[in-house]
């Protein structure tokens, strides 16, 4: 057993249900601390954060963005990014402290702590690589295509159609997320990087033995629900750069996304899923090959029904 205790903090809009899972998995998996800020009113959730020990909750609503002495901000990702370093520069409650998503887990074949006390005092960040759940099962991931002289190859082979767009062969990001170190001075947390004075802080990468574990597109229903938003303010927007620059051919995601609809639709969009996203046996065995096929059962509502067992809600 080790002393060093770890947090995290989460700016979340979402289900009652989905925030207490996200919540209840962690405290499971040994945070000591985890700070969420309510993007929006939910007393549901409020009520069940609120009442445990190790959770510090907020509501971002008007009269927060008043205490802090500034306008709501208008996306969500500096919302997040404000919220995050708020909860760095609190009274230090723990050792270090990671800025996630509520779709985001971390997997850890022993306890996090331990791994965390492992760590050299410097570089005093370290950063936790994802893995995307594939859709229709709630225990398969595919791990990204790492640089190198095979990765376009390799990535062919896996997404014979879309590949050639997709950076690492991922839908989302590939940059993971950053364990900080806290107690630092000057310390701006940022969605995937943490800065200090203005430049960028050292930062291991990646951390062995802990995976993030995304949870970016659950079902076809879930991913098309949350589509609209992720091609216009999410993480398909359009300011978002290309996978490879564009004089190689390369092209972002929303620009990906734009050209599918245009030429198929729906049914485009469904076909993309299919190939990228969807749990089935052909994308296994590819990626089983390339040993990029991994396995975690996150057992959210056993969690869950631990941590917040008076939580009925759906």
């Amino acid at each position: 057993m080790t002393d060093v205790t770890w947090g995290i903090t989460s700016t979340i809009l979402a289900p009652a249900r989905d925030i207490l899972q996200f919540a209840a998995y962690h405290l499971e998996a040994g945070a000591h601390r985890i700070y969420i800020y309510l993007d929006a009113p939910n007393a549901q959730a409020f009520e069940h954060l609120d009442a445990h020990p190790k959770i510090r909750v907020t509501t971002c609503d008007a009269k927060y963005w008043k205490q802090r002495k500034r306008d709501r901000p208008e996306t969500h990702q500096v919302r997040q990014t404000a919220n995050a370093t708020h909860a760095y520069n609190r009274r230090a409650e723990v050792d270090w402290l990671i800025h996630m998503d509520a779709d985001e887990f971390l997997v850890a074949g022993r306890p996090i702590a331990d791994i965390l006390a492992e760590r050299p005092a410097e570089p005093p960040a370290t950063r936790i690589r994802p893995m995307e759940q594939l859709s229709g099962t709630p225990t398969a991931f595919k791990g990204f295509v790492p640089n190198g002289p095979d990765r376009a190859r390799i990535i062919a082979e896996l997404y014979p159609t879309y590949g050639e767009y997709l950076k690492g062969g991922f839908l989302s990001h590939l940059a993971g997320k950053v364990f900080v170190r806290t107690g630092l001075p000057k310390i701006h947390v940022r969605i995937h990087n943490v800065f200090q004075n203005g430049e960028m802080l050292p930062c291991h990468d990646r951390q062995a033995e802990i995976d993030l574990a995304h949870a970016h597109a659950k079902s076809w229903e879930d991913w098309i629900a949350a589509y609209r938003y992720r091609v216009t303010k999410g993480s398909y927007r359009p300011e978002l750069g290309p996978n490879k620059p564009y004089e190689k051919g390369g092209l972002s995601m929303h620009d990906l996304f734009q050209m599918i609809e245009s030429d198929a639709g729906e049914a485009g969009l469904r076909a993309f899923f299919d190939e990228v996203c969807a749990n089935t046996p052909t994308l296994r065995t590819r990626l089983q090959a390339h040993g990029l096929l991994h396995h975690a059962d996150l057992a959210l509502t056993s969690h869950l029904d631990k941590h917040f067992p008076e939580f009925t809600g759906r």
